[in-house]
Parts: C-alpha cells; structure tokens; sequence
C-alpha cells in the first residue's frame, strides 16, 4: 500500500527499552476532498530513511499495517493498528507518472500539399 501527500511533520528518533528498539514518526497530509494527517511510522534502520526529507515536502510512502492483540492487567482483550512504513520516495511537484508531453501549437506543423483524394490504398476492408 502507499500514501501519498506532503509531511507535515517529522519527529525525531526514539529509542526504547534495553535492546535499543528505535522508532521515528512522520505525518503526512493527503490532497483530496478532505485532507487527513497520516502518522506513519518507520522502525529501527528505516529511521534513517527520513533523514534526506523536510517539513513541505511531497512524499509517497510504501506502507505495511500492522495490528497486535493484548490483554491487560484485568484480562481485558484490546486491539491496536499501526502504520508502518519501509520506503518513502519525494514526489515532484509538476509531473505525474504517465504524464503525456505537451502538443505543439498547430502554427509548428507544415500544412499537407501533397494529398491526393482520388488515390486510395490496397486494403482488404
């Protein structure tokens, strides 16, 4: 899965526990009818992806979600999603995959003189 938008923030990276778990969070804004703010989160060495990214920028981010069952003290079952990311590519603002080039204006194409309406081709059909 992807998202795609502009960050809106990027956290600074965090380590946890004794083993030196570390996680480091984005939100990114999405441009639709209405706008939402997509936290994602990238784990232990996919913290340094986001290193080369600001505040502003346009960002596509590959995602995993990711859920997780647990029983608290009480024994209550309580259920928790996150949203992890393990790549994020900048997006360039003007461009679109598949975009098609701009057509030249008529006045860059040389009118046909040479056209024959009586000759017609060899074609079956």
């Amino acid at each position: 899965m992807e998202i795609q938008g502009k960050i809106k923030l990027i956290d600074e990276t965090k380590t946890f526990g004794n083993n030196g778990f570390r996680k480091r969070e984005v939100v990114v804004t999405t441009e639709e009818q209405y706008p939402q703010h997509i936290m994602v989160e990238f784990v232990q060495d996919k913290c340094d992806l986001l290193n080369n990214y600001s505040v502003g920028q346009e960002v596509k981010i590959s995602i995993n979600l990711r859920g997780r069952e647990w029983t608290n003290p009480q024994g209550e079952v309580k259920y928790f999603n996150s949203i992890q990311g393990w790549r994020i590519e900048a997006i360039q603002g003007d461009t679109t995959v598949g975009q098609m080039p701009p057509v030249p204006p008529m006045e860059a194409f040389a009118p046909a003189d040479d056209i024959n309406e009586e000759d017609h081709d060899d074609l079956p059909f």
